[in-house]
């Protein structure tokens, strides 16, 4: 007999940097609006460290780069041109971290379920999670645009819990940023953080419940945060 939803305890995962490095596909299609505009591309380091806030920003902070400042129109005209060029090449570098898919199944197999709470606008990341071939292990993908806010409001986590079909009481959120554990802290939700995301500074800086720095550690991470999230 399948187990009730509600009972299960649940996974909420970040996308981008998380499960997720989305860093190299990202950055080819900034540089590809960069040079549409005439500008010259960014290294891949320099603008790796631009990602993490959406791909708004990341366009924002290319433009800044080269000292360019553009009207709030423009930058919308721009992040729509980078959504159609990113949809298209969604998954030509992307990759899930190490780790991911055993987690998953070992999580799985104790009953846990899965939902994506990101930034990321919701149709490009489940397209992303289509091609990376896992997106129907999720029970609920959730993007900037799903609810009316957005993280790190702690409602949009809320809210995916509940499209996800858990209980708030049963859920941890797992994420790479300060956004994630501010987001986790304003729903009241423990948080377990990576340390190989897309972050500006150290993710201890932020003080999330666990720190992991491979997927092979997450069921340990998670059974150290109390009974009530007890892995069989």
């Amino acid at each position: 007999m399948q187990q009730d939803p509600q009972t299960q305890p649940l996974l909420v995962f970040d996308l981008d940097g998380t499960l997720a490095d989305t860093a190299g596909d990202l950055v080819s299609t900034l540089n590809a609006i960069l040079e549409r505009e005439g500008l010259s591309g960014i290294a891949f380091d320099e603008a790796r460290a631009m990602v993490g806030a959406g791909a708004r920003a990341l366009v924002q902070r290319g433009l800044a780069a080269h000292g360019v400042n553009a009207s709030e129109a423009r930058l919308d005209e721009l992040f729509a041109e980078f959504l159609a060029h990113y949809e298209a090449h969604i998954a030509d570098a992307t990759v899930l971290y190490p780790g991911v898919a055993e987690a998953l199944n070992r999580f799985e197999g104790a009953g846990w379920g899965f939902a994506v709470c990101t930034n990321k606008i919701e149709y490009p990341s489940v397209l992303l999670l289509t091609a990376l071939g896992v997106a129907e292990r999720f029970r609920a993908i959730c993007g900037k645009d799903t609810f009316a806010v957005s993280k790190p409001d702690g409602e949009a986590l809320l809210q995916t819990i509940a499209r996800a079909g858990g209980d708030r009481r049963r859920a941890i959120m797992v994420g790479d940023s300060k956004t994630d554990i501010d987001t986790a802290r304003n729903a009241n939700i423990p948080v377990v953080a990576v340390d190989f995301g897309y972050t500006d500074k150290p993710v201890s800086t932020f003080k999330p419940d666990r720190i992991i720095s491979h997927f092979d550690e997450l069921w340990d991470a998670v059974e150290g945060l109390g009974e009530v999230f007890r892995v069989a």
